[in-house]
Formats: C-alpha cells, sequence, structure tokens
C-alpha cells in the first residue's frame, strides 16, 4: 500500500518513503511519513532502481540530500562514541574511566562539575591531540565512572588522578582542569607537586568569596530539575540509569554546597608555570582570577568575552555553529613554550 503524506492525500511514490519506513519506522520507531514531499514532481516518479542515464540529474541531486537525511534522522551516521578510546582501571578502589588520545607529551583533562569528558572538553580535544598524548578521565559518580561508598573530594579526586598517572608509568604530566576539574587540578599541584609540569585551570576559585554574587544562594537552593539538560542527556547517553544520575546530581551539590576555601598559602606554594582562564561572564569573578595570578609564582592569565566554559566549546555553553574557540590558541602557546618548561 502507497505511503501517505502528512495531509494523507497525496501519495508518495519515491522509493526514500520506503527506505525512511524501514530504517525510521521499524528501528526507531518514527511515525510514517513522507520524506519525499519537497522533491519536484518529475522525482516522485522516479526511483533508484531505474537505469542511471534515465534519472534527471535534478532528481539525483535531490535524491542524495534525502538520503543524507534519512541517514542522520535515523541515526546511521553518529559520530564515534568517546568511549572508543576508552579503558578502565582500579585507583583506590575505584573502577576510573580514561581514555588516550594522541602522542606527544602527557596532558590529563578533567572535566567540570555533572559532567562527562564529551561535554567539557569534546570540541577541543581532536585538536589537542594532535600534539599531545592527552588522557582524559571521568571521576567518581560521572559518566562512565560509577560512584563508590566514600566520600567525593577534590582532594581525592586529585589522589586518584595522581594514582592512574602512576599506573600508566607518566612520572610528569600537564594537567588541564575546568571548574570542579580546574579545583582538581588545584589539588594535584598542591598535594603530588612531583607530577605536575604545567597546570591549567579554566572557570574557578580557591575560596568562596571568589565567585559571582548570587552564586552561593544559588547552589544552596539548587534542584535537579535546575541541572542543565544537556548535561542529564549525556550522563544518560552513557548511563541509562536514572538512580546513578540523581546520586552524581547530588553529590556533586553536596560537594559545592560544602566548599571550603584552600589556604592561601598552599596556592603561593604551587611552583609550576599555571595559566588561568576564564570568561568575563564566568561563574569566578575576574577580579578573583586576576587575585589568583598575582598570588602564583608562576602564572598566565587569560579573560576571554563570555560565560562559563564558551571559550573552549563547553557543551552547556555551546553556541550553534561555532567550531572555533578563543582559549585554544592560547592553551596550545602555553604547553608549547618553552620558557615555561
Amino acid at each position: 500500500m502507497p505511503d501517505k503524506e502528512a495531509d494523507n492525500t497525496v501519495e508518495c511514490r519515491c522509493v526514500f518513503s520506503k527506505l525512511y519506513q524501514w530504517i525510521g519506522g521499524v528501528i526507531n520507531n518514527y511515525p510514517p511519513v513522507c520524506v519525499c514531499k519537497e522533491l519536484p514532481a518529475i522525482c516522485r516518479t522516479n526511483t533508484l532502481f531505474k537505469p542511471d542515464d534515465t534519472i534527471p540529474l535534478v532528481c539525483k541531486i535531490k535524491y542524495m540530500k534525502i538520503l543524507f537525511a534519512i541517514l542522520f534522522m535515523t541515526g546511521l551516521f553518529k559520530m564515534a562514541p568517546a568511549s572508543s578510546n576508552g579503558k578502565y582501571t582500579n585507583v583506590n578502589g575505584l573502577k576510573m574511566y580514561y581514555e588516550v588520545h594522541g602522542k606527544g607529551f602527557p596532558l590529563v583533562l578533567i572535566h567540570g562539575g555533572g559532567s562527562t569528558i564529551g561535554t567539557t572538553f569534546g570540541r577541543i580535544l581532536p585538536v589537542l591531540s594532535k600534539t599531545h598524548r592527552v588522557i582524559a578521565v571521568e571521576m567518581q559518580a560521572h559518566g562512565h565512572t560509577a560512584d563508590i561508598d566514600r566520600p567525593l573530594s577534590f582532594e581525592q579526586d586529585a589522589d586518584d588522578v595522581a594514582e592512574l598517572l602512576k599506573q600508566l608509568h607518566i612520572d610528569k604530566a600537564d594537567i588541564f582542569g575546568f571548574s570542579n576539574g580546574a579545583s582538581t587540578t588545584f589539588q594535584i599541584a598542591i598535594r603530588h607537586s612531583h607530577l605536575v609540569n604545567k597546570i591549567i585551570v579554566a572557570s574557578t576559585f580557591y575560596k568562596k568569596d571568589g565567585a559571582q554574587t548570587g552564586f552561593w544562594d544559588m547552589m544552596k537552593n539548587a534542584t535537579f530539575e535546575g541541572m542543565p539538560q544537556a548535561y542529564k542527556d549525556a550522563f544518560l547517553e552513557i548511563n541509562p540509569d536514572t538512580v546513578a544520575l540523581h546520586r552524581m546530581y547530588e553529590r556533586d551539590v553536596t560537594r559545592m554546597q560544602t566548599f571550603t576555601d584552600i589556604r592561601e598559602e598552599d596556592i603561593k606554594s604551587i611552583t609550576a608555570p599555571a595559566l588561568i582562564i576564564c570568561g568575563d561572564n564566568d561563574v569566578v569573578r575576574p577580579e578573583h582570577a586576576v587575585e589568583m595570578y598575582r598570588q602564583m609564582q608562576h602564572a598566565k592569565l587569560a579573560i576571554f568575552p563570555g560565560g562559563h566554559g564558551d571559550f573552549i566549546g563547553e557543551l552547556n555553553t555551546l553556541k550553534p555553529g561555532r567550531h572555533e574557540f578563543a582559549a585554544v590558541q592560547v592553551i596550545e602557546s602555553f604547553l608549547n613554550d618553552a620558557e615555561t618548561k
């Protein structure tokens, strides 16, 4: 029986309707529609099964555009999952997930709160891995790394990353953390300074006063409904367990609600070259970023237009159509600068 267009009055005779029904209707349970209704009338009676020289050129072009649309729509053309390079290892009782990309000097990437490797670094990881051996991690309760029965803290996260580097036989690495991952980066530089070559701390503060006005009131009254949908979707794509998602959310919120300042003397004790980056409309006040810059012994500072993670393409602040991110060149220059080795 022929397929019908949405208004049920015009028959859709082109082969793509059948293709859609088989791929989309059967596999993905999409409703029956005619995907060829925009075709010129001359093309609706032609099919891919006719001899090639009998199909008008305009139809061939239209066919190919529709075919690609169908493949994208039904999920046959999806990007390779981030887990294609993923591995697990036991660190301090935690089955930690990590990925290794590229070759070169080791660069550890530590995602933000509520996030995954992909949500924080997915847009810039391919660039960084061209010149570095990128070790991207997912911390306790996040993404592929399941939660376990122990407190969640930046200090523990730092110890977990240090143990991972030990198991990978990495004596020194550059560490790049975003948001909560930057708080973990500070702790690595303080607790495991022998492992650190350089650090990049993005969109973070070391004391509560460093956050924008109203941030702590927002955290005090945080709700699961207020969690960015992009983070929820990314977690559930990796782990469809909604209980685990709620647990991760509760863990992160509790950690921020009980946030304690890092001692000023500990910040001043960091000897590794540091790049501090944030947006001018970020969670961290620009004035606090300047304060960190002045307190650290070998620091550089870059403040970019935009919000929390705009400058690296962080998923929740990603603007449609953006493929270039302001911080990448600055990050690469800092990591590759021999004078800061």
